[in-house]
């Protein structure tokens, strides 16, 4: 009986599991119908997308890195590097009150330690008002939803902006150690977003030519070589999207951005400071409007330094316009010497041939060609070629040219364009109009008059436009053996560090000219240096050719102000570099040697030194080096070790001085113990402005300088008694 009870009692318990088992698995069938069904109906479709709204956010774009900008020997000129906006999102999913009363002072402090341009109350309060925000339209929501009202409320705490300004990646690993933003980020609600920054290594150097890239660098380059070469600097942008997991939002990358490529120019960056500060130097002494300086390696054919400077209206000096491209000025007598070679190779003269100039005043239908000289009643009575090209001569080229071509004018254009000077040039910047375009005119053109005194005019270079980069190619052709070739500026394309494109000086014209006519050319240009407008410009170390050239700049009807420039080559018997220097309107007497010759001697003898000088095997004195180099008085050991690598004479020091000044005496170097003594002003005449510098504030005087080069005066006689805090003015030149 008791068998029969149990077998019923487990017959039961079966029956009930089994009854619980089926409808267990009629309620998962039920389950994976219903998942089909919505899977694949259009209602799966809706749910799907509420679910990818909920947890992924897509197709945000991934910036690419913009290509960077190097010097020709992998210095960098422009770089692209993140910076970050730091926001906090008060909505973050852990996030809680207490705790952040709890840290905000702390972190206020911290914060105004590391960006003093808010108080530490300022920090909190930014802070805690964000966490108010927070709470406001949380309050609002709640109540919109009491009330059934289906109305949005505007989040505006989940992006609070912290800081003022954007920081650096160091920075931003710094303050993520500060304390609560030391949490993770959906307890912190630290949102650091980052964007790309351009920056500029050197600063201004070279900043016109590097160019510029807009605020936004999304937008790509503004100006110069970013501008461009943007299509190959900017990269292209990846793709990736946000999604979150484990309620923590994750960047998941579909396909990553591509960098853009880099640049390296022909620029060389102590080069292009030496003409910085040369040129920078006699624009502040003349207070020219502007200026440029070219600087060209006459084989090569890159440039290894290129300036071009404008006036500000607080008086001083910086890049702006690409003056060697945009000066479309009448360049003036540096034009001379291509009338002087066409007139050479088509045999209508010899460089010994004379024509009269008496006292520099030529009238020619009805208009006066005048001589610089004129004013002063002296008669030269008859010029050569080579001593016309020496002195400058208006006249001597007036008759040249009316000589050979008052009657097929056109012959003397046609020799123009046989050297290659009217033909049409791309460049490595962006230009407007008829920027870095040669403007000559011809007779039969209708659009371009051509009046009964273009002719002689243009012989000394009116009446026709050429910007400062053709007379720089053309010179560097006279140097280059004849080959003209065309300045350029940018040398490699690199991508991922691999070169995947060169560039050489495209040829203008293998032959300018005939060779007899070259070396005759040559001649000139020396005898300009050595004997003509330009003596001023020859220098102790090597010998220069070049040309000057002083034109009126026309405007308005009429002429305002004057164009001066120069330019060469050096060593005049081995040429290495081609320059190119002009100022515009500068103040005083205008001259083409005495203002932009200057500039010329000035970086031809720094670069000799710096670059050539010190090429030369184990630094041995060059043979051309004719006079030893002056050395600025100042700290001994750092004088010492300069001479000792020129491998020049010294005697010993006579005395423990650390500073001295150093004079040269019967081939070699003394020196001369500088006295100092804690209560008395130094004497720092002679030392350059970093020594000075040093001397001055280190007695407790308060340092103006004025210049650059070497200190010339102060305004505190040596000897004198000191008063520490006192201001003493230090020009130096």
């Amino acid at each position: 009986m008791k068998e029969q009870d149990k077998n019923r009692k487990n017959k039961g318990i079966l029956g009930r599991y089994g009854l619980i088992v089926s409808v267990l698995m009629l309620f998962s069938f039920m389950i994976i119908f219903s998942a089909g069904r919505i899977m694949f109906s259009a209602e799966g479709g809706k749910w799907r997308e509420v679910g990818e709204k909920e947890t992924v956010i897509r197709d945000r774009v991934i910036l690419p890195k913009r290509g960077n900008i190097y010097t020709y020997d992998d210095k960098l000129l422009a770089s692209t590097e993140p910076i970050y906006s730091i926001y906090m999102d008060f909505w973050a999913d852990g996030m809680k009150k207490d705790t952040l009363v709890k840290y905000v002072d702390d972190l206020s402090v911290a914060l105004a330690r590391k960006f003093p341009d808010r108080t530490a109350s300022q920090y909190k309060n930014i802070i805690m008002n964000g966490w108010n925000l927070r709470e406001k339209e949380e309050r609002q929501i709640l109540e919109n939803k009491n009330k059934g009202i289906d109305e949005r409320v505007p989040i505006r705490s989940r992006y609070v902006k912290i800081l003022r300004n954007d920081i650096n990646y160091i920075d931003l690993k710094e303050i993520r150690t500060f304390p609560f933003w030391n949490q993770r980020s959906n307890r912190s609600g630290l949102i650091a977003e980052e964007r790309n920054s351009r920056k500029k290594p050197f600063g201004n150097l070279a900043n016109r030519t590097v160019g510029s890239v807009y605020k936004d660098i999304e937008k790509g380059g503004a100006s110069g070589l970013e501008l461009k070469y943007d299509s190959l600097l900017r990269g292209v942008p990846g793709v990736k999207y946000r999604q979150k997991i484990q309620g923590k939002w994750m960047d998941v990358v579909e396909e990553p951005a591509k960098e853009g490529w880099d640049i390296v120019t022909t620029i060389d960056a102590d080069i292009q400071d030496i003409a910085e500060r040369a040129l920078k130097s006699k624009l502040v002494e003349t207070e020219a409007e502007s200026g440029t300086a070219i600087i060209m390696e006459v084989k090569s054919g890159e440039i290894k330094g290129i300036v071009n400077l404008d006036r500000l209206s607080n008086g001083d000096y910086a890049e702006g316009n690409p003056n060697a491209f945009s000066y479309m000025n009448e360049p003036g007598s540096t034009f001379k010497t291509v009338t002087t070679m066409i007139a050479l190779d088509d045999g209508v003269i010899t460089p010994t041939d004379s024509f009269y100039v008496g006292n520099g005043l030529f009238q020619y239908n009805k208009r006066w060609v005048r001589d610089h000289y004129w004013r002063r009643g002296q008669d030269r009575g008859y010029l050569t070629v080579a001593e016309g090209m020496e002195l400058s001569s208006n006249v001597v080229m007036s008759k040249i040219v009316l000589k050979g071509y008052e009657d097929k004018p056109e012959k003397f254009v046609d020799g123009i364009d046989r050297i290659g000077l009217r033909k049409q040039l791309t460049w490595d910047v962006p230009l407007n109009g008829i920027e870095g375009t040669s403007s000559i005119r011809y007779p039969n053109d209708k659009n371009n008059y051509w009046s009964k005194t273009t002719l002689p005019w243009m012989s000394f270079g009116y009446e026709t436009q050429i910007p400062p980069i053709y007379m720089l190619m053309f010179y560097n052709a006279i140097a280059n053996g004849g080959k003209m070739i065309k300045p350029f500026i940018a040398k490699q394309f690199l991508e991922n560090g691999k070169v995947v494109k060169e560039f050489e000086a495209e040829v203008v014209n293998p032959k300018i000219c005939k060779e007899s006519t070259l070396e005759e050319i040559k001649k000139m240009l020396v005898g300009v240096v050595e004997n003509g407008t330009a003596k001023v410009v020859a220098s102790d170390y090597f010998s220069i050719a070049g040309k000057t050239g002083t034109a009126q700049i026309a405007g308005g009807g009429g002429y305002s102000g004057y164009y001066v420039s120069f330019s060469g080559y050096f060593p005049a018997d081995e040429p290495m570099y081609t320059i190119f220097v002009g100022l515009r309107k500068p103040k005083g007497v205008p001259s083409g040697g005495g203002m932009a010759g200057m500039v010329f001697k000035n970086i031809a003898e720094q670069t000799y030194l710096r670059k050539v000088r010190l090429l030369a095997e184990d630094c041995k004195v060059d043979s051309t080096l004719q006079k030893a180099p002056e050395i600025k008085h100042g700290n001994w050991n750092n004088n010492k070790y300069v001479l000792n690598k020129l491998n020049l004479s010294v005697a010993d020091k006579n005395s423990d001085s650390d500073w001295v000044k150093i004079k040269f005496e019967n081939n070699e170097y003394l020196t001369e113990e500088i006295a100092l003594n804690n209560s008395k002003i130094p004497d720092v005449k002679g030392m350059g402005a970093r020594d000075a510098v040093y001397l001055l504030e280190k007695s407790g005087l308060r340092v103006n300088l004025i210049g650059s080069g070497k200190v010339v005066s102060q305004s505190f006689t040596p000897g004198q008694n000191l008063v520490k805090g006192t201001t003493i003015t230090i020009t130096l030149r």
